[in-house]
């Protein structure tokens, strides 16, 4: 199985795509799954751009949203995990993930799914201390503080994903984890990048709770992005048993030229289950966690390990009576916000926020609650949450406003 990693996309799809159509003819085959470590940029018009935090230069359109339109579609299968330069006012639609264009998935703040036997854990945004205890509290039209702590990355995700207990193959994160430096060719990284040294000497580059996530899980890959350099090592777990367990480290460059953007790896996979599929151990740890989400805006206490989840055969043979033993993803997009025009002066008009049918029925089909209703709960619109329809929820939002 080859799997294309990309690093910090920037927005820049078509020049990856257009990449990987090149090493395609140029090797002689074909990548399977393409995975992006984040600042995907997934803008569908100009009113998405008032949730990015770039400097405004940086602002445009790019080329996702032709992908969003229909106009373009994605060659290959494609994963992405947030970063801390993205269109938020879209990814808030999909906590737990979903398709943002046809053959285009995001993972959502934290998720784990499967690809042809091979399972993918993925945490999305950026750690900073001051923000990791609080709730998903941020709301559109977003204020220059929220519109940076909305891709902070969040307590609750990091324990969800400290609760895994069967192997992950590859990890995703956008930001390294802290010390990863040490296990691999450290000089060469400070002469590429020399302002790295003192966070280096200090410790401080990296996330601590990448770090936490990676002696815990023990992951074979572990991809990330955000530095915009290349730079592997490989980790060295410390384990009980005789046997040698190890972490094969990569981060990639960002998409610009005669820069290291873009890597291939083979991994064993199955080839008759090339499409992503949800992962009943991580559905059981979202089901048995939904009493910790939060939608406050201070830092409450740490979650406390006596949460810690146990599931059991009878947790896995509910679950798959739920879903009648089928965890295929569905090819289920749908447009919500307007589609940019290149052909109109006149800007589309456009929410704040869209309520998403595929956060709907993932949220039915476990019983667990859409951060964005039990803000509008709080925000005292529970006439609107408590419709019946997606479709519904937004008419209504539509003469609300």
């Amino acid at each position: 199985m080859k799997i294309a990693i990309e690093g910090c996309c920037h927005g820049e799809l078509d020049k990856i795509y257009s990449t990987i159509e090149f090493l395609e003819k140029e090797n002689n085959f074909k990548i399977d799954l393409l995975i992006i470590c984040g600042d995907f940029q997934s803008v569908r018009n100009e009113k998405d751009l008032e949730s990015m935090a770039v400097p405004e230069k940086y602002k445009s359109m790019c080329s996702f949203w032709k992908y969003y339109a229909g106009i373009s579609k994605a060659p290959v299968l494609t994963l992405f995990i947030g970063g801390n330069h993205e269109a938020s006012s879209f990814l808030k639609e999909l906590p737990y993930g979903g398709w943002v264009a046809n053959n285009i998935y995001y993972m959502g703040y934290a998720n784990v799914v499967n690809f042809a036997g091979i399972k993918i854990a993925g945490l999305s945004g950026i750690y900073k201390s001051h923000d990791f205890y609080k709730g998903h509290y941020e709301f559109p039209p977003f204020n220059p503080g929220s519109m940076h702590s909305i891709y902070h990355v969040r307590n609750l995700e990091t324990f969800r994903l400290s609760q895994i207990k069967k192997p992950i193959d590859i990890m995703l994160t956008h930001d390294w984890p802290a010390g990863i430096y040490h296990h691999g060719n450290i000089d060469q990284l400070i002469r590429i990048k020399p302002y790295f040294a003192s966070e280096i000497k200090s410790n401080s580059l990296g996330s601590p709770q990448n770090e936490r996530l990676l002696k815990l899980l023990k992951p074979k890959f572990w991809f990330s992005a955000h530095l915009h350099v290349k730079f592997s090592s490989i980790f060295k777990h410390d384990t009980e048993s005789d046997e040698q367990k190890i972490t094969k480290f990569l981060s990639l460059d960002k998409c610009l030229p005669r820069r290291k953007f873009l890597q291939v790896i083979d991994i064993d996979g199955d080839e008759n289950k090339k499409f992503l599929s949800l992962d009943p151990e991580w559905l059981c740890i979202l089901k048995k966690t939904d009493h910790l989400l939060s939608v406050d805006s201070y830092n409450r206490a740490p979650i406390d390990q006596k949460e810690n989840v146990t599931i059991t055969d009878q947790d896995l043979n509910d679950l798959n009576e739920d879903f009648q033993n089928c965890f295929e993803i569905p090819m289920n997009f749908k447009l919500t916000a307007p589609v940019h025009s290149e052909n109109s002066s006149q800007k589309p008009e456009s929410k704040d926020i869209y309520l998403n049918e595929q956060t709907t029925l993932l949220c039915e089909m476990l019983n667990i609650r859409d951060p964005i209703r039990v803000l509008l709960e709080k925000m005292g619109k529970s006439s609107i949450i408590n419709e019946s329809t997606t479709q519904l929820y937004n008419d209504l939002l539509d003469e609300d406003d």
